[in-house]
């Protein structure tokens, strides 16, 4: 239809699938679209697939009130609109999952306890790819919403940014996008919650030489504005430290081997490899390493490959591997965790409060500002967030709301952290939690690092 490729259109097919898929396991444990506003079952499967969510068919699926509340709400009567940007499918698809649940959170939390405002949610699949991710932000952007939660991979986040966040003046808020050249496009209209790789690229250097003596290292690192930003931090500190380089090999996502790029990258022994990744390639990525290669090379991972099913998936417990990943270091960030995992039961993942947090802080923002209008809301986006005021965390973001109506001054601390922006949309210092893989529990905590 419509001139779609073939792969396109099968890829569209399997986009719907899962959104039904997502939608059978939340009516079974009360919904994600409660509470969400007027978008409605159908307006969600539009969402998913980029169809238009003005269709007709908004209150074919309403009969159960306790499912889709709230879908008789015009939009434009909305007290808060707020966007959900990440990739549900595609290479990232295994995180960004529970990056949109985590940013759908606030909504059915603050109905659940009753609030007075009427909060529109509308969730787009970015599929990790940035042309999608442009396709779906711009449809978020011409239905009027002022606020993206999003994206998550950060070469999405900057093609998002320059084609649409920046020409709508519509804000964004990325819970994920860690890319060092974010920092030098637009603080007002685009700022994150996840702290820039200048950061961390630094603590996995300084985990390769002081926890395995590494005096070599390769990097292997996707070739994005993500894996490239991580990699050049890690190779510039590395050695700023002292150590030697052998090689840097990029590689391309969901290639159906990485045997020639692996390597290359470890032709020369190095002591420590440091990879950057997402979930899907890497699946591929550590099972040719095992079967082809010296699985007991140290490797260091970070953010992007943070997935507990790793060793399940590859049939190998990963004992050499250790990563970084951006804390939950909050205030709430115990609140969060319970009612994450009533909601949608499982335990939160990396980059889930700060997902929460995003869509937190843009309903604050869009009530203090009394307009839904992006060129108002981010005004008042670092007015909710700087210090001073009344403290407000996930636990009593109830009471935040009607301070914010009222346009009395509020400090909101996260389940992340503090949220405190600087000049170009970043965090000024960031927690990281230093991991390991177990078969049995997934993710283990061995330590933290403060940057």
């Amino acid at each position: 239809p419509r001139g779609l490729t073939l792969r396109q259109f099968t890829q569209s097919l399997y986009t719907l699938a899962k959104c039904i898929s997502h939608m059978v396991r939340d009516i079974d444990r009360r919904t994600i679209l409660k509470g969400t506003g007027a978008i409605g079952i159908a307006g969600v499967l539009a969402g998913c697939v980029g169809g238009d969510d003005d269709d007709d068919d908004d209150d074919d699926d309403t009969d159960d009130d306790d499912t889709t509340p709230g879908d008789d709400v015009d939009p434009d009567e909305a007290d808060a609109r707020v966007g959900v940007l990440a990739p549900a499918t595609g290479d990232l698809e295994d995180l960004g999952g529970p990056i949109q649940d985590a940013g759908v959170l606030p909504a059915l939390q603050l109905e659940d306890e009753g609030v007075d405002f009427d909060i529109e949610i509308r969730r787009e699949d970015t599929e990790t790819d940035f042309a999608t991710g442009v396709e779906r932000a711009q449809a978020i952007a011409d239905a009027g919403i002022p606020s993206i939660n999003g994206a998550s991979a950060s070469d999405v986040t900057i093609a998002v940014a320059q084609d649409v966040l920046f020409d709508e003046e519509v804000v964004g808020i990325s819970p994920a996008s860690t890319s060092p050249d974010i920092t030098d496009l637009d603080g007002e209209f685009l700022m994150r919650l996840a702290p820039t790789d200048d950061l961390q690229g630094v603590a996995m250097a300084d985990i390769a030489v002081d926890r395995f003596d590494a005096s070599t290292a390769a990097t292997f690192f996707l070739n994005d504005a993500y894996g490239q930003g991580l990699q050049d931090v890690f190779v510039r500190e590395f050695e700023n430290l002292g150590g030697e380089i052998t090689a840097e090999v990029s590689f391309e996502p969901e290639e159906p081997s990485y045997d020639s790029e692996l390597g290359t990258a470890l032709e020369d022994d190095p002591d420590v490899l440091m990879m950057v990744g997402f979930p899907e390639s890497g699946e591929q990525i550590f099972r040719d390493f095992y079967e082809n290669f010296d699985g007991d090379t140290p490797i260091i991972v970070p953010d992007g490959l943070q997935d507990g099913g790793l060793p399940g998936s590859v049939d190998n417990p990963m004992a050499n591997v250790i990563g970084t990943a951006p804390a939950a270091a909050g205030p709430g960030a115990d609140f969060f965790a319970e009612e994450f995992e009533d909601e949608f039961g499982f335990e939160p993942s990396v980059f889930t409060a700060q997902s929460y947090d995003s869509t937190a802080i843009h309903i604050l923002a869009q009530l203090r500002a009394d307009e839904l209008s992006g060129p108002a809301v981010a005004e008042q986006v670092r007015e909710v967030t700087d210090p001073g005021g009344e403290l407000i965390t996930p636990e009593n973001l109830a009471d935040g709301l009607d301070l914010a109506a009222d346009g009395e001054e509020i400090e909101y601390q996260g389940a992340s952290g503090p949220a405190e922006f600087d000049e170009n949309g970043d965090l000024a210092a960031a927690v990281y939690d230093v991991f390991e893989f177990d078969p049995d529990e997934g993710i283990v905590v061995i330590d933290t690092l403060e940057t």
